[in-house]
């Protein structure tokens, strides 16, 4: 196994990996989770890729049909170089929607000649790599060539996969770029980033950026044919607009995702909690609205039941599009809209993890105040700690020396802040999961 492949999957990133396999791929595509950034800060100085596509091996790429396609047609077409493997399931969810946006580019008849996908394989064999390369309507690496493969890994610096690094004409003009996030952009975009210049994307984000500016939880949570959401009876009907002035979170969530088992009778306990703490505070209230990914509708209706809150209808066409507006890539999910119905926080669900109904409101204020209060708290936690669930000693680490959000590997939940860490591995569990081992005064 190449050395990407070693160093891709650590301790926390299985974790991930096993949550997300619990999320249904018909649904929504699955990906790990990513904050909105820059752009600019992923551009790099264009690069000559019909160089570094050809080898001495032969100038030349494998089409889908097996064929010899000569590096050089590739000439003046923006391309988008794919690392993946066969192996890794986060990898093949994401191969089947570029499937789909490559082949709707390919139709586009202002496109079809000035895009093109390369293949860069991270399988363990010939089998593996012809299977997977199957699915996939574009070029690829002969798997043979492994010198080119590692030099394009080490070339773009892919320290995980699906990467999806864009490279657009040299045409020898200052603004031509290297676009290493391709993954998120079509996560985010689908066949609107394409061309995948600086001009398009930042469009792109304005556009978005004056979307969820605008937003209102009419908008957001009605159509033409709905302006109702569901109470309890599930027969009930419940006017959207009596939400207008409440803080509300919007829970993504399926009876069949296990993470959601623990998590959803926290949520109701917290819930619960937070409504007892404004009873009699007429200026403000707190709801929630079930957002379904269930299979069919006796299962959104049994597990809508365990919930004290109210409900898009199962398989509304608003529960897709409010995936794919928020960018959710797993359940379960929280995201908090403020009383103008403006987004608060996407991290929701950490959030009640981390501060359960003291969270309450979820604005950037409230959770300042919490952190503080965590960072004083961590102040008299030991520097480090033997954990029982683990054979390496764990240090105090506060949020961002390990990239910032993490799975508890106790509690197998989201967090933020602080944190034990095994630097070694990269093993890590919430302050408040740490199961100390008792030593023996000789240890």
């Amino acid at each position: 196994m190449e050395e990407l492949e070693k160093k891709n999957i650590s301790s926390t990133s299985m974790k991930e990996e096993e949550e997300e396999e619990e999320i249904d791929n018909s649904f929504v595509p699955v990906y790990h989770s990513f904050s909105s950034q820059n752009y600019h800060s992923h551009v790099a100085s264009g690069v000559d890729y019909l160089s570094i596509l050809a080898s001495k091996h032969g100038d030349f790429l494998l089409s889908s049909a097996g064929d010899q396609v000569k590096v050089s047609e590739l000439e003046g077409k923006v391309v988008g170089l794919y690392f993946s493997a066969n192996w890794y399931s986060p990898c093949t969810k994401f191969t089947n929607l570029l499937v789909n946006v490559y082949q709707q580019l390919k139709e586009c008849s202002n496109v079809n000649l000035g895009f093109e996908i390369v293949f860069v394989s991270s399988d363990e064999d010939l089998n593996a790599f012809n299977a997977y390369r199957s699915s996939m309507p574009w070029l690829a690496i002969p798997f043979s060539d492994l010198e080119t493969r590692r030099a394009l890994t080490q070339k773009f610096d892919v320290e995980g996969i699906p990467c999806l690094v864009i490279l657009q004409p040299n045409d020898n003009k200052l603004d031509s770029a290297v676009i290493k996030d391709g993954v998120e952009l079509v996560y985010r975009y689908g066949v609107q980033a394409f061309p995948f210049t600086r001009e398009r994307l930042e469009e792109l984000r304005e556009k978005e950026k004056e979307k969820h500016d605008s937003q209102t939880l009419s908008s957001l949570l009605t159509h033409e044919a709905r302006d109702f959401l569901l109470g309890h009876p599930s027969s009930k009907q419940v006017p959207v607009a009596s939400l207008k002035g409440k803080t509300v979170g919007l829970y993504f969530s399926a009876q069949w995702c296990i993470p959601a088992k623990k998590f959803t009778p926290r949520l109701v306990s917290v819930y619960e909690k937070i409504k007892q703490q404004l009873e009699g505070k007429e200026e403000e209230d707190f709801e929630i609205v079930f957002v379904s990914s269930d299979h069919n509708q006796v299962e959104f209706a049994t597990y809508f039941e365990t919930m004290p809150w109210l409900a898009i209808p199962f398989d509304d066409p608003t529960i897709k599009a409010l995936a794919k507006y928020f960018d959710i890539r797993g359940i379960p999910s929280l995201v908090v809209l403020g009383p103008d119905g403006k987004t608060v926080t996407k991290q929701g669900r950490s959030l009640v993890n981390l501060y359960k109904e003291n969270a309450y409101p979820f604005t950037k204020t409230r959770v300042g105040i919490l952190e503080k209060q965590m960072d004083e708290i961590a102040k008299g936690l030991p520097k480090t700690e033997t954990h029982s669930g683990h054979r390496h000693e764990l240090t105090l680490v506060p949020e961002g020396h390990g990239g910032g959000a993490f799975i508890c590997c106790d509690c197998d939940e989201q967090g933020y802040g602080w944190a034990y860490q095994c630097l070694e591995c990269g093993y890590e569990v919430h302050p408040k999961c740490v199961k100390p081992v008792c030593r023996g005064p000789d240890n």
